[in-house]
């Protein structure tokens, strides 16, 4: 697995020249296109899978941000990023500020029959400060039911099938809410460190009390340099041994994060990595389930989780 350092994160923004020299080429149909599938885009690879799981046969898909081992930020929309969104009839973007670049990029291409859906709208959560929606145990199988109904209206003659896929997804759900319903039972309120907010949503519903401070995590996650009594906080919780883990951010690193992992093994306080981006050769439901086991193993079984490679 490969850390990325960063002193500070920014969002991507895409240059005027590369939309517009991007667009005239898909004008000319250089996007290779399979005819009677479906375009679709997910901003997100974890988006994408749904995405994938729903329409099956009769989609192409294009996930954008699919990197596990980089940082998510640092993702450059190319000239065959800004094709694809061109040429989508559905597309699914998380929104909060998270990957705004796909704003601009529609924008660029104005399509009246093209689907955009933006997970913070879904959620009712344009304001919130922390964007990570995939993690929120709602969130995905309530775009499965999303993405089915918007193929359908696309593409009415396979609805059956995409009817079909959206009930499917929905049981294969069930493991990853029995085990969210377990590990609540036997951790809740149990103390953890973070040094991002990126699995606080999965965190909250296990139940467990999440001590660092969001200021901290905000901090961090937006390429700002914690307050120094921030820091300290942070480095109490892990010497005192005040939590049961320390959950940090498997794709970024900064000399922040890295003396907080480096300190949190010499107190034999067990790491879990916390990954932005769904790991290689994973759908969402196995990812989830791995992300659940690795926070139980830490706090049950004292076992550190740093990569799912």
């Amino acid at each position: 697995m490969v850390l990325e350092n960063r002193q500070k994160r920014s969002r991507i923004v895409v240059g005027a020249a590369l939309i517009l020299g991007s667009l005239t080429l898909a004008a000319c149909g250089s996007t290779s296109a399979t005819p009677g599938v479906i375009q679709v885009v997910g901003a997100e690879v974890q988006y994408g899978d749904v995405l994938a799981q729903i329409g099956g046969p009769y989609v192409h898909v294009t996930s954008m941000m699919n990197n596990p081992n980089t940082d998510p930020h640092n993702f450059e929309a190319s000239p065959s990023v800004a094709r694809a969104i061109a040429s989508a009839q559905l597309i699914v973007q998380n929104g909060a500020g998270y990957d705004s670049f796909m704003n601009q990029l529609e924008a660029a291409s104005s399509s009246s029959s093209r689907v955009v859906v933006t997970m913070a709208q879904l959620l009712h959560q344009t304001t919130v400060a922390n964007p990570h929606f995939w993690y929120s145990p709602s969130a995905l199988p309530t775009l499965a039911q999303v993405v089915a109904t918007d193929l359908v209206k696309i593409d009415p003659s396979h609805a059956a099938y995409f009817r079909a896929t959206a009930v499917a997804f929905q049981s294969s759900w069930r493991p990853v809410t029995m085990a969210l319903a377990t590990a609540s039972r036997d951790l809740a309120h149990r103390p953890v460190a973070t040094t991002e907010p990126v699995g606080d949503y999965l965190l909250s519903a296990i139940g467990l009390n999440n001590l660092t401070p969001f200021r901290f995590q905000a901090d961090v996650m937006n390429g700002i340099d914690p307050s120094p009594q921030d820091i300290v906080t942070q480095q109490n919780l892990l010497n005192n041994h005040q939590v049961g883990a320390l959950c940090f951010n498997a794709q970024v690193s900064s000399p922040v994060t890295t003396a907080l992992r480096n300190l949190a093994v010499k107190d034999k306080v067990p790491l879990v990595a916390i990954y932005e981006t769904m790991p290689a050769g994973q759908h969402v439901q196995g990812w989830m389930l791995e992300e659940i086991r690795a926070i139980e193993a830490a706090l049950t079984h004292g076992v550190s989780t740093v990569s799912f490679a």
